[in-house]
């Protein structure tokens, strides 16, 4: 965990406890950011490597915590994705327990999916959600269940998120990359490190009272995939191919890839910023990645040290 992102972050009164329910990417990563303030924190995955500290839950399976192990949860994250009939497996299986617990803060991680295609307009949280992907209208229903509970809610709707070790330069890297081109489609990202930070946030903005129910969390500057992959290729000192014409890229996608494209907005982070005083690790994709990349080379020469 960087000393730098410790730093700028506080940790929560005494008397708290986190849970993270689903700690993969996202909810690891705050996970970690807790543990190093010092925030008792517990976590779950559905399969939790032996040795990690998660608890297992898998909703699937009927596999949960102790009961014993959650009691005296203040803040609450919810990570996990919609079930397949569009249910959120949490409240599902947990409604009726997570509703006795002394919460203060609940956060459920939803996506800016919600919003639909705009055509590349610009959407804030006062727009009415007209999601046009069947994922995202799943995801909305979640939203709703959520906001039917009772709970101190507040909906976290997030873009793509990137980060170390899941990041173009990769695929840059290997020249596996073909880039796309479709003049006036705009992307919306965040950084992992500003997920965690801006969750983390959020419950101390809430204790003093702010609590708007939706924020969006992205970063400043919605950009051209193309635009992304061209400053990837710069930082790794790449050739990158000849972006191909949408038209032409098209045929070749998967369906799943094709409903990425489908959607075009720009999606606006003012509420966090400004009215609620966050400041972004990572305002852009280049801040962004020039991190990934200095935090992927140092894992890679340490990988190579220990070969050695």
């Amino acid at each position: 965990m960087p000393e730098s992102l410790v730093n700028r972050c506080k940790p929560l009164p005494a008397g708290s406890k986190l849970c993270i329910l689903g700690a993969g990417f996202s909810g690891g990563r705050l996970a970690a950011l807790a543990a190093a303030l010092g925030i008792p924190v517990i976590s779950t995955r559905r399969k939790p490597a032996p040795g990690s500290g998660h608890l297992t839950f898998d909703s699937a399976s009927g596999q949960g915590p102790d009961p014993h192990q959650l009691e005296g949860v203040t803040h609450l994250l919810n990570t996990i994705p919609p079930d397949r009939d569009g249910n959120d497996p949490v409240l599902t299986t947990l409604g009726d327990q997570i509703k006795r617990w002394p919460l203060r803060w609940v956060g459920y991680l939803s996506t800016t999916g919600v919003y639909g295609n705009t055509d590349g307009a610009w959407v804030c949280e006062n727009d009415l959600p007209q999601p046009s992907q069947e994922r995202s209208r799943r995801r909305l229903a979640c939203e709703q269940e959520w906001q039917a509970s009772g709970l101190p809610l507040q909906i976290l709707r997030l873009p793509g998120i990137y980060g170390p070790g899941r990041s173009p330069l990769a695929a840059v890297k290997a020249g596996t990359l073909q880039p796309v081109d479709k003049p006036g489609q705009m992307f919306c990202r965040i950084h992992v490190d500003d997920v965690a930070a801006a969750a983390l946030h959020l419950m101390h903005c809430s204790a003093q009272g702010q609590h708007p129910e939706i924020v969006n969390v992205c970063d400043d500057e919605p950009a051209a995939s193309v635009s992304v992959h061209r400053y990837a290729a710069s930082l790794l000192n790449c050739e990158l191919p000849q972006p191909k014409a949408f038209a032409e890229a098209e045929a070749g996608m998967s369906a799943m890839a094709r409903s990425f494209w489908a959607d075009n907005r720009r999606v606006s982070n003012r509420r966090l910023r400004e009215d609620l005083g966050y400041e972004l690790i990572h305002p852009t994709y280049r801040s962004g990645l020039a991190q990934c990349l200095a935090v992927e080379t140092l894992r890679e020469s340490g990988t190579a040290s220990s070969q050695a």
